[in-house]
């Protein structure tokens, strides 16, 4: 076994790593880019070095700073986590070079299956079925375009390098396929310097099953059955469970025999996974499943594996890597009950899924028998623009499928995140819905139902507004009698005391709060058991928790987060209210394409630039119809969350 290990990644996955080797006795060195100085994985190691500024291609994914990095620190080999550069050829080769062991599969084995076209080439000498498409060279636009039309729409556009639906596209008609295809080229060149793509037919009904595989260095190779990743968003996976609902013994067999026989076909050593998708319209068969992709790497949604098989998939990495053979064969390995994993992000479904970033004023998770948390933050740490928002992973495991999805809701709805926004009550709300629990669901799931699980804008909570004015009021009748204290000097005064006396009837009084960004009037009513808050007839939420930070309230109600703070009477209301015609960034993030010039004539809705964040493109459209007046930003630019982009002005009407 090794003796010590530099881990190349950040955040949650960091953490997993560094707790499996210090259990294993190995001396963990982290890693970190200028924003993650202080950050979890960095406190949870036993050594930390510093490898660039915070974006990623400066600090991650430079491969000299990271082996300059592991020599300094004598590690003897280098975890790559997953993402970043955990299935990058050339970062194992510099390992092998540098006399590191690389904690994954061999050079060649990565580099096979790296490439999606050479993957499914590879696949079909081996026996694996494989989605029907074009998985050539040729990449001329109106080649692909009569390509696609060959196979039927819809078809899916894939970048041919890289994963996690960066560089994917789904494209339902002819006419739609030019901007698709050069929206995924970009992206995929932007994500992984690749722009290449393959073109694929749109299985009807798709579920996205994969199994995990093992390979040692003797020449052995079995899988530790399958997880169901279907509950996708933009080809992003949101909940991922194991065993996959609907799956046969004879299924899994079939399945189980192909991601062998892909291992074997690539010459795999370690972890990896095999992706397949199956046609889910009237059941998984036998004869319905199709080889997608092969990662490299470990997957984020492993816990699930380990929860049903009991094992620690990292320290069979390490193990194997050490080049110890398997520790179990096929038909040792046991599948124990039902677990599912849910990603909490910092994002806002009401508002499109769009990240959110800021600092983390409060985070808390409950603790119970059979909930895990994987995490890569704490309280008080940052949630930047620089990389995934993931916060954590919830798995859960349970002996039913059922009861694991109720024991995961409840723990959604538990759950504290207070600062950026997230996705915790709809997560909760895809635990709960009806579809999903009666095992009716694909890839599609989610798009089909955003108004239903709450992705949608919603009314102000008013009862959680309540609680959160009420909990100001507190505090601030707190701060009067401290201040009375603290100045006993002072001549008293009727208007300082806080009880509930008054001439005629009782004391009410009528506090402007401001709701999210809204201004709402509390009714409070004092009487001789104290205070009350009211506002438009709804009293204090009893279900929430309350978190106040720097003058104002935060109340986590059912997963969702309701700002409140006093208004402030002196604030100066003058300034520009009327936005209509602003076009303004939603995130931080970099401004990666101007789409229109100064003077054009635009259609509300016309995309008007796009903004990458967080390693996805968003693009912003014009709210009304007019010329563009002025463009307040440019190409490349670094813009934070509200920044002005650029101003829409009405045409003036002609007088003819």
């Amino acid at each position: 076994m090794f003796k010590s290990v530099l881990i190349a990644n950040r955040g949650e996955i960091a953490c997993r790593i560094a707790r499996t080797a210090k259990r294993l006795g190995l001396r963990t060195i982290a890693v970190y880019s200028d924003a993650d100085a202080r950050s979890l994985h960095v406190r949870l190691c036993d050594e930390a070095a510093p490898i660039g500024p915070s974006p990623a291609a400066q600090s991650y994914l430079s491969i000299d700073r990271l082996i300059s990095a592991a020599k300094s620190a004598r590690a003897e080999c280098i975890h790559p986590g997953y993402g970043f550069l955990s299935e990058n050829a050339d970062f194992a080769q510099a390992c092998v070079d540098a006399g590191i062991a690389f904690v994954g599969p061999p050079v060649r084995a990565i580099r096979a299956m790296g490439l999606k076209d050479r993957a499914k080439a590879l696949m079909e000498k081996a026996g694996v079925p494989v989605v029907p498409g074009y998985h050539g060279e040729l990449q001329e636009p109106k080649f692909l375009k009569q390509k696609a039309y060959e196979i039927g729409y819809p078809v899916l556009i894939k970048a041919v390098a890289g994963g996690g639906g960066k560089g994917m596209r789904r494209v339902e008609r002819h006419a739609e396929f030019d901007s698709a295809l050069e929206s995924a080229q970009r992206e995929a060149k932007a994500a992984f310097g690749d722009g290449r793509v393959l073109i694929e037919k749109y299985v009807a009904s798709p579920r996205h099953i994969e199994l995990q595989i093992f390979a040692d260095k003797q020449g052995n190779a079995i899988h530790l059955n399958e997880r169901d990743c279907s509950l996708q968003r933009r080809h992003q996976k949101v909940i991922e469970e194991a065993p996959a609902p609907g799956m046969s013994k004879q299924l899994r067999t079939a399945m189980g025999a192909a991601a062998v026989a892909a291992a074997k076909a690539a010459g795999y050593v370690g972890a990896g996974t095999v992706e397949f998708i199956a046609e889910g319209a009237n059941g998984l068969k036998t004869d319905r499943f199709w080889f997608m992709e092969m990662n490299t790497r470990l997957q984020v949604e492993h816990p699930v594996t380990e929860a049903i098989t009991g094992l620690d998939l990292v320290e069979w990495q390490f193990r194997i890597a050490a080049g110890e053979k398997l520790p179990l064969s096929q038909p040792q390995v046991g599948l124990d009950g039902h677990a599912v994993e849910a990603r909490l992000y910092a994002e806002d479904p009401e508002r499109g899924f769009l990240p959110s970033t800021g600092r983390l004023i409060a985070l808390q998770f409950p603790e119970a028998e059979g909930l895990r948390v994987d995490s890569g933050v704490e309280t008080g740490d940052e949630v930047t623009p620089f990389y995934d928002p993931m916060i954590a992973k919830l798995i859960v495991h349970e002996k039913t499928r059922a009861a694991a999805l109720d024991r995961l809701a409840d723990a959604l709805d538990r759950t504290v995140v207070v600062g950026p926004r997230n996705n915790a009550g709809f997560l909760a709300a895809l635990c709960r819905a009806p579809g999903f629990r009666k095992g009716e669901f694909d890839t599609g799931f989610i798009d089909r139902n955003l108004n239903e699980l709450g992705a949608a804008p919603r009314a102000l909570d008013r009862a959680a507004a309540a609680l959160g004015a009420q909990e100001l009021l507190e505090q601030e009748l707190v701060r009067l009698a401290a201040a009375r204290e603290t100045e006993p000097d002072r001549p008293p005064s009727p208007w300082d005391e806080v009880d509930a006396f008054q001439l005629s009837g009782a004391r009410r009084l009528e506090v402007p709060v401001v709701v999210e960004d809204e201004t709402l009037a509390a009714q409070v009513t004092y009487g001789p058991h104290g205070h009350t808050v009211v506002i438009d007839d709804n009293t204090p939420a009893q279900d929430a928790v309350v978190v106040t930070d720097q003058g104002g309230a935060y109340v986590v109600r059912n997963g969702h987060q309701t700002k409140v703070t006093l208004r402030d009477m002196a604030l100066d209301e003058a300034g520009d209210q009327d936005k209509s015609g602003v076009v303004r960034a939603p995130m931080h993030g970099r401004v990666l394409s101007i789409l229109v010039e100064q003077g054009a004539r635009v259609t509300r809705g016309q995309r008007v630039a796009i903004i990458e964040a967080m390693k996805m493109e968003h693009t912003l459209v014009a709210p009304t119809d007019g010329i563009v007046a002025d463009i307040a930003i440019g190409q490349d630019a670094q813009v934070a969350e509200g920044t002005k982009v650029m101003r829409i002005a009405q045409a003036q009407k002609s007088n003819e």
